[in-house]
Order: structure tokens, then C-alpha cells, then sequence
């Protein structure tokens, strides 16, 4: 049965979006913080450039490391070590490179925080953040900076972080309620397919139920007189082996057959002599072979049922990619028009099996003119 399989952890969006998460949130880190570096080193004073371009190499081989672990998804650890470095580096020293919390200490600071959020989870980013903003008041001098700036820095460090905690909560949730309504349309498809085979497997059923054990009843209620029981008892013995499966069934694999070689499997099994012409062997998959045998197979029982001969021509040809196959009587014919759609030997047996594999099944007959079954297949 085919039908769409489940959608797999690693193959889910919200994987997808902590991958994407894990792969760019640190070069972005480190390119950003080359750029606030290159502007904080312009407001250092002559006598601290040599610290400050220290400090500069040191944001610089931090930012190769972060590009290189968001390429190759190694490496994590080493980037958060850097991380923490750069900072703890800048803000220890911003009394020389221009006073305490100056704007290069703290966008280093703060843009550290907010991408460990995304990065790491609170476990790891909460106390990480902690340790550098410890560092930052540390290095300061509350004397000099007064209590009230310090007392703006904190709330604005938490209300940030949160901020960029939240914001990736919230695309995180988003990516698995994808990821939910997915799975839900997958499961909706599944069950749909599984409804159409079982829909096809009663079709089918039905089918092959008329061309054995139905037809047979209606011959021996039809014609209970002129039956005979030895024929009547061949008749429910080649049912019972088709409707057991022990008179073989559908291929695994759908392979290339010979349809010649196939329709003769059928010839000979009753009392109808068949005129087998074959002008070449066309070659098809084995569930078109399958369907072209019990079709003609059910358009020989009924030239043997109803015809009331003793004769009828099987002919096979291909033309090109097409191939078409005819079982042809003079019997004492009938009226397709006037067949009901109750009768399920013509629509079931018959047509619905060839459309089934991409044919057609034409029927023509008039009473005292026989009749004749034409099957054509397109070769798609």
C-alpha cells in the first residue's frame, strides 16, 4: 500500500529551526562584535591603542571561532568559551579604553547575552550571563559611575534577555505546531490511502466473487436441467481455488510478462474450444497481464455460459506501444444498452479492471450477431 510516510524528528521544522539556530547565531555573534570592536577601538585614547588593538585580535580570532562553528556544527563549546572571554576581556579593562560601562563594554555585553539565549539553553545562557554582568559590575567603580546608572544596566540586561528568550520560545513553538499540523495531514492522508486500497480490495473481491462462485450459481440456477454436475463441480472447484489464492494471484513485483504466454493460462479450462492468434508477444508489467487474464477469462466463461456455442477467437496484437486484445464469438449475442448496472460482469469484471490499469474495455454485440470484447492498453 502506497501513502506518505511520518514525518521524522530530524526531518521536522522545528529541528530544522534549532539547527538553523545552532549554525548562524554564532557567526552573526562574531561579526557583530567585530563590527562594535572596530567602533569602540576609534574611542580609545593614544596611550591605551595597544590594548585596544589586543583587545581587538582577541574579539577577531573569537569571531573566526564562532564562523567556524556555525559552518561545520562543531566546536560549541569552544565558542561559548571565547564568548565569555571576549566579554569578561572588554569590560575588565574599559578603564582604559574610555572609562567604565562605555558603549564598547556594554553592546558587548548585551549582544553576547541576548544571542546566548538562542544558542544555549537556560541551564547553560542564565548562569553564563550572570557570571558576565558579575564581571562587569566588578570591573566598575560604583563611586565613580554612580549607583542609579548601575541600576539602569541590570533591568535593561534582564528585560533583553527575556525579550530574546521569548522571542525563541515562541518561534520554537510555532515550528512544532507545524510540525503537529503535518503530522496530522500525514495521518489524514495515511488513513485516506488506506481507506482507497480497501475500497479497491472490496472492488476487486466483489469482482472476482462474479466471475466464480456467483456465476456459477446462476448457472446452475438457470439451467439446473441441461447442467452437468461433473461440470458443475469442476466450476466450484477452480472458484474455491481462486478465492483461496491457491490458483495464484497478483506479483509482489510488478515485472515484465509476456501477455501471450499469460492468456494461454486460461485457454482450455473449460469445454469452449479458443482459437488462440497471436500476431507477436507484447510485453507488459505483470499487474497488466493480471488484469488482461481475468478479464478475458471472464469474457470466456460468459461465450460459455451464455453463448450457447462451443467456439470462440482470442486474438492478441500490439500496435506500437498500444496493445489490444479481443475475445470474439457468434453466439446468440445480446444488447450491451440494455445491460443493468446491476449486472456486475460487464462494468466490474470487465471495464472496471482495465481502467484500473490505465486501459479500456469495448463491448459490442447484437442478438444473433455474437459478440466481441475488445481490451486495449496504451502501454502507460
Amino acid at each position: 500500500m502506497s501513502g506518505v510516510p511520518p514525518i521524522s524528528p530530524q526531518g521536522s521544522v522545528e529541528a530544522r529551526f534549532l539547527a538553523s539556530a545552532r549554525r548562524l547565531v554564532p557567526p552573526v555573534r562574531g561579526v557583530a562584535l567585530v563590527v562594535i570592536s572596530a567602533f569602540g577601538l576609534l574611542a580609545v585614547s593614544d596611550e591605551s591603542l595597544p590594548l585596544g588593538f589586543a583587545l581587538f585580535g582577541l574579539v577577531l580570532m573569537g569571531a573566526g571561532v564562532d564562523c567556524w562553528a556555525g559552518f561545520t556544527g562543531r566546536g560549541a563549546v569552544l565558542s561559548l568559551v571565547f564568548a565569555v572571554l571576549r566579554v569578561a576581556a572588554v569590560c575588565g579593562t574599559q578603564e582604559w579604553t574610555g572609562g567604565p560601562l562605555n558603549l564598547w563594554a556594554l553592546n558587548m555585553l548585551t549582544t553576547t547575552a541576548i544571542t546566548l539565549q538562542l544558542e544555549w539553553p537556560p541551564s547553560v545562557a542564565v548562569p553564563v550571563t550572570s557570571g558576565l554582568l558579575t564581571v562587569d559590575l566588578i570591573a566598575v567603580d560604583l563611586t565613580a559611575v554612580g549607583t542609579d546608572i548601575v541600576g539602569t544596566l541590570l533591568p535593561r540586561l534582564v528585560f533583553e534577555c527575556l525579550l530574546a528568550r521569548l522571542g525563541f520560545v515562541l518561534l520554537r513553538q510555532s515550528a512544532r505546531r507545524v510540525d503537529e499540523l503535518r503530522e496530522r495531514r500525514s495521518a489524514l492522508a495515511r488513513a485516506e490511502a488506506a481507506s482507497l486500497a480497501r475500497h479497491r480490495q472490496e472492488r476487486e473481491y466483489l469482482a472476482l466473487l462474479h466471475d466464480t462462485a456467483a456465476s456459477t450459481f446462476l448457472l446452475v440456477t438457470g439451467q439446473a436441467k441441461e447442467s452437468d454436475p461433473e461440470q458443475v463441480a469442476e466450476y466450484a472447484r477452480h472458484d474455491l481455488a481462486v478465492l483461496t489464492g491457491t490458483a495464484g494471484g497478483a506479483t509482489a513485483q510488478d515485472s515484465t510478462v509476456d501477455l501471450t504466454a499469460a492468456l494461454h493460462t486460461v485457454v482450455g479450462r473449460g469445454q469452449l474450444a479458443v482459437d488462440v492468434r497471436a500476431e507477436d508477444t507484447p510485453l507488459v508489467p505483470a499487474s497488466v497481464a493480471l488484469a488482461f487474464v481475468r478479464v478475458v477469462r471472464e469474457a470466456l466463461v460468459n461465450v460459455e455460459r451464455h453463448a450457447e456455442v462451443g467456439t470462440a477467437v482470442l486474438s492478441v496484437r500490439g500496435e506500437g506501444e498500444r496493445v489490444i486484445v479481443e475475445v470474439a464469438d457468434r453466439g446468440v449475442g445480446f444488447h450491451p444498452d440494455e445491460m443493468t448496472r446491476s449486472r456486475r460482469g460487464i462494468r466490474s469484471s470487465v471495464v472496471e479492471r482495465m481502467v484500473a490499469v490505465g486501459g479500456s474495455a469495448t463491448i459490442t454485440s447484437r442478438p444473433g450477431a455474437g459478440a466481441t470484447v475488445r481490451l486495449v492498453w496504451s502501454g502507460e
